[in-house]
């Protein structure tokens, strides 16, 4: 595919610092594991390992995950929890189950009283999405009684039995996962799901009224018709998921370019459903939670067969040069999405954190730092919470590519999202090249800033030596992250030459 470059000239982008928009949540940096191939076991849990510690949890991973500190971790699925029994992963007398969902056994040996102690291990919010395909409203209440309660009822005994004596206080529950889809495990019917949310978040508010809920949705306007309709008033936010490069059956990567197109994408799905909450009058009551995102989708092909390997073929999404430049991109944009509607999107879960299409790569002698893994170093670590009033006052730079339905489309080479951290005053402007060839030079205005004294400024870069680099076992740094400290005597305006494929972030410190 031949791509038009375009006019390289200069990107100009004004930022009013004193403008704020909105407040990010902290949550949309949030992750995923799932009950998949080896996420849990041979990922984030493997006693046999040199590296585990007591618990047999994987202290290298937890190590890499406390640099990007997951805010909130969602666990156990994913299609795995819909036919998932959470008793049968407690106490001491631990029986394998068949995961009908993926067909394989689970030793059940990661539980919640594991799952619980990872999360702590990490100091992140400990998220447990419910079984409502095979469950029943009373089970999900009596999972919140065994985190939750202190000592009332059997199931909190059996917690304080099982070694807990203290509450796990899990805060965000979903009653869920995809139940919408015919391939589900206990699929429902809109008009069926409405009132099943009902009833689960009735029974699981009334043990703990302090937790919050959220339910399985998809951006159609039936489906939380009815949901809203018969179980609005039970819940706190409502859960949607997106993958693009859609790889469930063909793991066909698709390239650079088309996956420049899909960050195109990502913004649609937020507003049909933000839409949706307005129209029954539920914006500012209920946010969204993203609670599974990632570019690429997970490759389990054959599930449904008899006769053909459907295991085997997992381990494709583990091939590390699949993970490119392209993740990184177009994750950033997601979460420049997440940034400018942090009015409506409160929560957001990479899917999944280790393995598969993870951020982690772990293997048995130690991990790989995959390129989206410092997408996520840059925001959490340097964006601030404060989304400021940033807009494009000039933009010419654009490249072709054909998007998924063929067409050929102009992608805009820069996106851009100014934020301010509230305590310091210190902004953080997130600055991304999708332009695969080009650098692209930008200036940046400001207002606010006073009138005196150079700015002092750093740029953080995470680029690879093209746009289809990545990190591996025996190359784990093609990827990174590079910083160069600037001085500006101009405190109106800054100019900067993007590279190519990157993912940046400028920090201007001491602003008031």
């Amino acid at each position: 595919m031949e791509l038009m470059k375009g006019t390289i000239s200069m990107e100009k982008f004004a930022i009013n610092s004193k403008r704020v928009l909105s407040v990010r949540d902290f949550n949309i940096y949030g992750h995923f594991l799932e009950h998949f191939h080896n996420q849990i076991y041979g990922g984030v849990f493997d006693p046999s390992s040199s590296f585990a510690d007591e618990y047999g949890i994987r202290k290298d991973v937890v190590d890499a995950l406390r640099r990007i500190r997951p805010p909130v971790l969602r666990w156990p699925g994913g299609c795995f929890v819909s036919a998932y029994h959470w008793q049968d992963g407690v106490g001491p007398d631990r029986q394998p189950s068949f995961d009908k969902a993926w067909r394989v056994e689970d030793s059940n040996a990661f539980g919640t009283d594991e799952f619980i102690r990872l999360c702590r291990s990490l100091d992140t919010e400990p998220y447990i999405c419910t079984n409502a395909g095979t469950g029943t409203p009373e089970e999900m209440s009596d999972w919140v009684e065994y985190c939750n309660l202190p000592s009332e009822g059997k199931y909190a005994k059996r917690r304080i039995a099982n070694g807990h004596p203290e509450p796990h206080r899990v805060k965000y529950w979903s009653i869920g996962n995809e139940n919408y889809l015919p391939g589900e495990m206990g699929a429902k019917t809109a008009a069926e799901w409405g009132y099943f949310v009902r009833e689960s978040a009735k029974m699981m508010k009334r043990v703990d009224p302090s937790i919050q809920v959220l339910a399985a949705s998809v951006k159609d306007i039936d489906w939380n018709a009815t949901l809203l309709r018969q179980a609005g008033p039970f819940l706190d936010w409502i859960s949607i998921h997106g993958y693009w490069d859609w790889l469930w059956q063909n793991n066909n990567l698709s390239p650079y370019e088309k996956c420049m197109t899909y960050t195109l994408e990502i913004e649609r799905d937020i507003l049909v459903v933000k839409h949706i909450l307005g129209a029954f009058g539920y914006l500012g009551k209920i946010r969204i939670a993203f609670d599974e995102w990632n570019l690429r989708g997970w490759h389990h092909p054959h599930v449904n067969s008899a006769t053909e390997d459907y295991v085997t073929p997992r381990n494709l999404n583990d091939v590390n040069s699949s993970y490119t430049m392209a993740d990184a991109v177009f994750s950033a944009c997601f979460l420049n999405q997440c940034l400018r509607h942090s009015d409506v999107v409160g929560m957001a879960n990479f899917a999944p954190t280790v393995n598969t299409r993870g951020a982690v790569f772990a293997h048995k002698d130690g991990i790989v730092l995959r390129s989206t893994y410092f997408v996520f170093d840059l925001y959490v670590n340097l964006m601030g919470d404060e989304v400021i009033d940033c807009w494009n006052e000039r933009s010419d730079s654009s490249f072709e590519a054909q998007n998924r339905d063929g067409v050929t489309v102009h992608v805009p080479s820069l996106d851009v999202v100014a934020t301010r951290k509230s305590d310091t005053g210190e902004l953080a402007v997130s600055i991304v090249n999708r332009n695969p060839e080009a650098a692209v030079p930008i200036e940046l205005s400001f207002a606010g800033l006073g009138t005196s004294g150079a700015l002092t400024a750093a740029l953080h870069t995470l680029n690879g030596p093209t746009k289809d680099a990545y990190n591996d076992i025996d190359r784990p740094d093609d990827v990174k992250v590079t910083k160069e400290t600037l001085v500006v005597a101009d405190r109106n305006s800054i100019e900067l030459l993007i590279q190519p494929h990157s993912v940046n972030v400028l920090l201007i410190a001491g602003q008031s």
